[in-house]
């Protein structure tokens, strides 16, 4: 990449998927806090809220997965973080409406969990990408 044009574009991108994490990570920690609520017994309006959130997150992680495509295209041969898709499938979904028993309310919850830790680490790389992007100016 020898243009620092493309290095300015790369770093506004960057930051972009940040800002797109920090909402996703907002989203997925609201919505573990309604899983450990549902885990107690929380009912249809508890499965509700955390679904809505859960929905707000996958809009959050659809956006990252665009923007890190387009990181890809502006960087070409330097290396980006995967692409990246929730750990929530719609049989989970399902079955955390229609079964709503513990053992599945504490499944989607570890789902949420495992999700929110993909999300940080994903942020995490983001920043690394960033510094030597700043790096090479």
């Amino acid at each position: 990449m020898e243009n620092s044009l493309q290095i300015n574009q790369a770093i506004n991108l960057t930051d972009q998927l940040i800002t797109c994490l920090d909402e996703a990570e907002r989203h997925l920690s609201s919505a573990r806090t309604w899983g450990f609520l549902d885990v107690l017994g929380g009912g249809l309006l508890v499965d509700l809220i955390k679904h809505s959130k859960l929905n707000n997150a996958k809009y959050s992680m659809d956006r990252v997965n665009y923007l890190m495509q387009e990181l890809q295209r502006t960087l070409g041969n330097i290396s980006v973080p995967n692409d990246y898709r929730m750990q929530i499938g719609g049989f989970a979904t399902f079955a955390d409406f229609f079964f709503d028993s513990g053992i599945v309310d504490v499944y989607m919850t570890a789902k949420i969990m495992s999700s929110l830790n993909e999300v940080r680490r994903l942020k995490d790389r983001c920043y690394d990408l960033k510094s030597k992007l700043q790096g090479m100016r």
